[in-house]
């Protein structure tokens, strides 16, 4: 397994924002976390990938536990946060390269990445003058250039329009088929495009976890009693 989260609580001061969530996810899953805004799932997310650290439980990526080999789990996780964190002021190119000194690795990865994420026409404008979906291209170009074994979106196709929304989902289901991939999102349609397994989160809770195609129609049911 890539992922395994075993019993993970987090508080902030008295709230507790998990309650003891275990899921299991390895390479071909496309794994997608539903659940309406303050469910927990960017807290969950962040715990993964180091950001937080969690009060409760462990969380094993790639078989290192997250805190006691936090560099060597990270370099393992390629990660956009619901925020898409670009210097907009930099050309496309320039930004992919300077996503390549971080990582220490070879500029030839970039002609790739390019490619493969639908950038080629944008690399040499400014990331500030490009729309969201390019941005948001952006946003997983530098996620995945240094092959990572997990990839973790928050929110990826948010506020997309539906041609975008096209590209990104074929994006990440490419992604998917050799990775491990995480993805979060409020809107059911979106995970259902996208995903092969789906966890359903609130309150900190898992309520449920199983394969697409076992939900038999269940999903907008159970999502639509959580926002009650």
């Amino acid at each position: 397994m890539t992922i395994n989260l075993n019993k993970i609580s987090k508080f902030f001061g008295n709230q507790r924002v998990l309650d003891s969530i275990s899921f299991k996810a390895k390479p071909g899953d496309i794994v997608g976390i539903l659940g309406p805004n303050g469910a927990g799932k960017s807290t969950m997310m962040k715990i993964i990938t180091g950001f937080y650290s969690q009060n409760h439980g462990s969380v094993h990526v790639c078989g290192y536990d997250t805190q006691k080999n936090k560099l060597i789990t990270q370099s393992k996780i390629g990660y956009l946060a619901e925020e898409n964190p670009l210097y907009n002021n930099m050309y496309v190119i320039e930004f992919m390269k300077f996503i390549c000194d971080v990582h220490k690795i070879n500029y030839s990865k970039c002609a790739d990445i390019i490619l493969s994420t639908g950038l080629d026409t944008v690399k040499n404008k400014k990331i500030k003058t490009l729309s969201k979906g390019f941005k948001q291209r952006v946003g997983i170009a530098q996620a995945i250039i240094h092959n990572p074994d997990v990839i973790i979106l928050d929110e990826p196709t948010s506020g997309l329009d539906p041609q975008q929304l096209i590209e990104i989902r074929k994006i990440i289901t490419n992604i998917g088929k050799e990775k491990t991939v995480l993805l979060s999102s409020h809107i059911i349609q979106e995970i259902k495009a996208m995903c092969n397994r789906i966890i359903i989160i609130n309150k900190g809770c898992i309520i449920s976890d199983k394969p697409l195609n076992e939900f038999e129609g269940e999903i907008e049911e159970k999502f639509l009693e959580l926002t009650k």
